[in-house]
């Protein structure tokens, strides 16, 4: 179903040869399609649940008969995934294609396949303060490394470095490093967690599944019953309510996002600052905001001070990684550098 639109009306001024195109932004659990007529002119998004597709194809097909669309000649999607040569098989999602086989399929001049978070760090330079929320101190160098990290259904990292005029994107897996408890609470949530896995990564505990890790760890560790069968939205809920498990459960959640966006920054460098984007946090709102997170970011020991002097934002705009890949596609096609 139509979702709203980054700008609402197509115009012909300024409008791309060959629009529109179409851009997709396909995560673990949603798939969001819209259209592009012209620099800035995305309208048309729709968002669907992938578990109701076999593959990506059915859903592209489901989007352009929802849209009235026979044809585009261009295309682009951002995807949850490493990209590596022409196949693709999806960590979070039982999704596998060629892209070279889409290409035909739907008779495309161009399809690039992206990491989702390379995309969404292209789209981070043109991002206004209204489209972003400041957390703690720090001040934004020009010029410098910016880095990126977003829990969603996965936890997602990359990161933009300068060249002349120009950002050159980073493919990262960086949420597959290993998870490093800094207190006991931490600890238990490892020692729950190697009951079902011999590697316990970032991405375990800090992506939209480890709010549920962490839930149940704590839980079991004070010897309670759960109180119901739980999805991510439904830590997000009970400690909206102010349940005592599901408060600490968040709050550890959001300690050891600070923990892991600190070991992202000072690996890049990211003087130019480190933005969190990702559904979760945007679910948790508040309980984010007054979190330990920037405290957390900052306590590196010797390295406080570096820390602290490295911006931390949220990404609050609707559908960003849209921006990003519109610009890689530009690039691709020779409309435009950056």
């Amino acid at each position: 179903m139509p979702t709203g639109a980054l700008k609402a009306v197509p115009s012909q001024e300024g409008a791309h040869p060959d629009s529109p195109w179409l851009l997709a932004d396909v995560g673990g659990t949603n798939a969001r399609f819209a259209l592009e007529f012209g620099p800035g002119q995305i309208v048309d998004i729709r968002v669907y649940p992938c578990a109701n597709y076999l593959g990506i194809a059915d859903a592209i097909l489901q989007f352009m008969k929802d849209s009235n669309i026979d044809h585009v000649n261009h295309a682009a999607i951002a995807i949850a995934n490493p990209v590596y040569g022409d196949q693709v098989q999806m960590t979070n999602r039982n999704w596998s294609f060629s892209i070279e086989a889409i290409r035909r399929e739907f008779g495309l001049d161009t399809l690039l396949v992206i990491n989702d978070f390379t995309a969404l760090a292209m789209a981070l330079p043109d991002l206004s303060d209204t489209q972003r929320v400041k957390i703690g101190g720090g001040i934004c160098r020009q010029k410098n490394v910016i880095g990126l990290v977003g829990p969603g259904t996965g936890l997602g990292v990359s990161g933009l470095i300068p060249e002349n005029d120009r950002w050159i994107a980073l493919g990262s897996e960086g949420g597959h490093a290993t998870f490093s408890p800094q207190d006991e609470r931490e600890d238990r949530v490892l020692h729950y967690a190697r009951r079902k896995w011999p590697h316990v990564s970032f991405e375990r505990v800090c992506a939209g599944p480890g709010l549920i890790l962490i839930y149940r760890a704590l839980v079991s560790c004070d010897k309670k019953q759960l109180r119901l069968p739980l999805e991510p939205a439904d830590v997000v809920r009970l400690a909206q309510e102010a349940d005592p498990f599901a408060l600490e459960a968040v709050e550890c959640f959001c300690a050891v996002l600070g923990t892991f966006t600190g070991n992202i920054a000072v690996t890049l460098g990211a003087l130019g600052g480190m933005y969190i984007g990702g559904g979760v946090i945007s679910h948790l709102d508040g309980l984010f905001l007054t979190s330990s997170f920037r405290a957390r970011f900052e306590a590196k020991g010797r390295s406080q001070t570096y820390l602290a002097n490295i911006p931390t934002f949220m990404i609050t705009a609707k559908y960003p990684a849209f921006l990003g890949v519109s610009r890689i596609l530009a690039e691709k096609l020779g409309l435009r550098a950056f």
